[in-house]
């Protein structure tokens, strides 16, 4: 088995979880794999709403930024309906406003724009020096060890890879107080389309993964890290993100999260992706919904 040929850790691959089906036009139709018990995970859902509004965007024109707000839980048994509107197609941007609708009712909106690409002077943020992928532990043979029920249960996560940066690898930036911090590398399992629009819908995906549980670092590490029961509900609430440069997702891309600020039973998260060369390909905020739960 090869990653050119299918996924990771036994599962299809990853393009079929941005797979859609058009009713018609403007009109989309998914499915989406649990995240939490009986919720769509959120990557999924803005992932295919974004495929839907790249479906109604010619190929000269790429996407930039998204913002797209969690209004419901979606239900994984249940289809999800993508409905796209044309809000504008201007001489170099174009918008759309895509509704994912289950039962009659909006679990997801979102706001894409797409440009033209041009030419223009450039700089960025330069990526921290942090262990590559290759050193790094695969966290996925532990949570089969340790949880192998899960574990068989998620075979949508299982088609993509992810390497935990420990927090005492040199190089890492120093942790600011009260500003929780980590670094991922993410990839998808299997090669993916040339196309562009694949790209960003696999990144859009990927960027979910980790970026809420940043926003309680502080109470707890992420899922794949503990093994004790988690102590908090979490959720997402909003997510946005902005596209900088070409880049392939299924290549090794390193997430630099950090989480400025929680209170009102919510948590802020901010997140940077580098690619192997160091070139900043996009950027990410999340806000989510945290709270503790009741100790018996």
């Amino acid at each position: 088995m090869t990653r050119e040929s299918s996924g990771t850790h036994g599962v299809g691959p990853f393009i079929e979880l941005l797979e859609i089906e058009e009713l018609d036009e403007n009109l989309f139709r998914g499915s989406c794999h649990a995240g939490a018990p009986m919720r769509a995970f959120g990557g999924q859902v803005a992932a295919q709403a974004l495929t839907s509004a790249g479906r109604t965007i010619g190929k000269d024109r790429l996407v930039h930024s998204l913002h797209g707000y969690f209004l419901r839980p979606g239900d994984p048994q249940r289809p999800i309906v993508y409905q796209v509107d044309r809000v504008r197609d201007g001489a170099s941007y174009a918008t759309r406003r895509v509704t994912a609708v289950q039962r009659g009712e909006a679990i997801f909106t979102l706001s894409a724009s797409f440009k033209r690409p041009e030419e223009s002077r450039e700089r960025q943020r330069s990526m921290p020096p942090v262990p590559g992928p290759e050193e790094l532990p695969d966290p996925f043979l532990t949570w089969e060890q340790l949880a192998p029920e899960h574990f068989a249960r998620a075979t949508g996560f299982r088609s993509l890879e992810m390497r935990f940066v420990p927090a005492d690898s040199p190089g890492l930036p120093a942790e600011m107080p009260g500003v929780p911090q980590q670094f991922v590398w993410l990839r998808t399992g299997s090669r993916l389309p040339e196309d562009p629009l694949v790209q960003v819908c696999a990144l859009t995906y990927l960027s979910d993964l980790t970026l809420a549980s940043t926003t309680t670092l502080h109470l707890q590490p992420h899922m794949l890290l503990r093994t004790e029961p988690p102590r908090i509900t979490l959720a997402s609430l909003d997510h946005a993100m902005w596209f900088h440069r070409p880049f392939r997702a299924d290549d090794w891309l390193l997430f630099a999260q950090r989480s400025p600020s929680a209170s009102d039973g919510r948590g802020l998260a901010m997140g940077e992706f580098y690619d192997r060369d160091g070139q900043l390909v996009a950027s990410a905020v999340q806000e989510t919904l945290a709270r503790e739960r009741p100790t018996r």
